[in-house]
């Protein structure tokens, strides 16, 4: 079974800077779109950035600037590169993964990850 697993979390000072990595476990073939989403509490999750296979990358407007999203396809690993943070960036992360295909073939919509938690605060 095709996992995700986040790392990277922590307590971090406004202006700060982090690393998240996603790892995908399990014996896989292809990795479609991946992106990382966060949920601040009482709040809905939403899309922080996202990276096709090829490379193609989008991010929500509060973070253009400030974030960058990476993936290294052989290691089936995805990093967020997160700069000047802010107390607003204060979330819990989740990895995601769509269109994954694993080596006997099995087909998955959509994997999502446990979560790292975020905080940004002096």
């Amino acid at each position: 079974q095709v996992q995700l697993v986040e790392s990277g979390g922590g307590l971090v000072q406004p202006e700060g800077s982090l690393r998240l990595s996603c790892a995908a476990s399990g014996s896989l073939f292809i990795i479609n779109a991946m992106g990382w989403y966060r949920q601040a509490p009482g709040k809905e999750r939403k899309l922080v950035a996202s990276i096709t296979s090829d490379g193609i990358t989008n991010f929500g407007d509060s973070v253009k600037g400030r974030f960058t999203i990476s993936r290294d396809n052989a290691r089936n690993t995805m990093y967020l590169q997160m700069n000047s943070l802010k107390p607003e960036d204060t979330a819990v992360y989740y990895c995601n993964a769509r269109g994954v295909v694993d080596h006997t073939g099995r087909w998955y919509d959509e994997i999502w990850g446990q979560g790292t938690l975020v905080t940004v605060s002096s």
